[in-house]
């Protein structure tokens, strides 16, 4: 089914869309799915640290918003109660994956981040795209590098833009917690990429190597020619 398809869902609310869901309309779990893709993703993402792991769980989850969609009465927002069965099935990988680990040693190994780009603006040129592109690797690893409960909080917050109540809602938590939580987690990030910026300024404008051995080679040559 095409995304131009789904338009005239586009429009209908959470509630109604839950209730059609329920009612067995594949075409309205296909419209919720598509709303809150990024939201969950960032969220299971930042949950589990991993790419495949996170889509995994996310498959996970939704597949319970469905069967169990029909038991949703609205005391929470649509998005609050996805976010915790999403919450749910990370916790339920990570549990799995303890048990794996008694009985197997696993060497585990990071993989790839997504190198997609967002589509550049008509008038951007290639090295700005990869600028940008460099720039995002190095938050996204960064951000990866944060404690699980700082970065789902961050993600949650600074990402996705969620309120801290909608936050603390999400998470169980106070919004003291979630406030403290966001403020540690932007701390932890800044200084961890000021480390970052700390080691790069050694290598501006770096000149050796093929670029050095080319200047020596025409000076010396110009030298042969007086």
């Amino acid at each position: 089914m095409t995304t131009e398809s789904l338009a005239p869902l586009s429009g209908v609310d959470d509630s109604c869309l839950a209730q059609r869901v329920a009612g067995g309309d594949r075409s309205a779990f296909e419209q919720l799915m598509r709303r809150y893709n990024r939201r969950l993703y960032r969220l299971a993402r930042a949950s589990l640290g991993d790419e495949a792991e996170a889509k995994d769980a996310l498959q996970d989850a939704y597949l319970s918003a469905y069967r169990s969609i029909g038991r949703f009465r609205g005391e929470a927002t649509l998005s609050t109660w996805l976010s915790r069965l999403v919450l749910n099935a990370c916790g339920e990988r990570r549990r799995r994956s303890h048990r794996r680990e008694n009985i197997v040693p696993i060497l585990s190994t990071e993989r790839a981040m997504d190198s997609a780009a967002r589509v550049p603006d008509g008038g951007e040129q290639p090295e700005q795209l990869v600028a940008r592109t460099q720039i995002r690797r190095v938050l996204e690893r960064k951000v990866g590098e944060l404690p699980e409960i700082f970065r789902v909080v961050f993600m949650l917050r600074s990402v996705e833009e969620l309120s801290v109540d909608e936050i603390a809602d999400i998470l169980a938590i106070s919004p003291e917690t979630v406030r403290s939580r966001h403020f540690r987690a932007k701390g932890m990030l800044r200084e961890s990429l000021a480390k970052e910026i700390d080691l790069a300024e050694a290598d501006i404008y770096e000149f050796a190597g093929a670029r050095c051995d080319s200047i020596v080679a025409n000076v010396l040559a110009r030298l042969d020619q007086t």
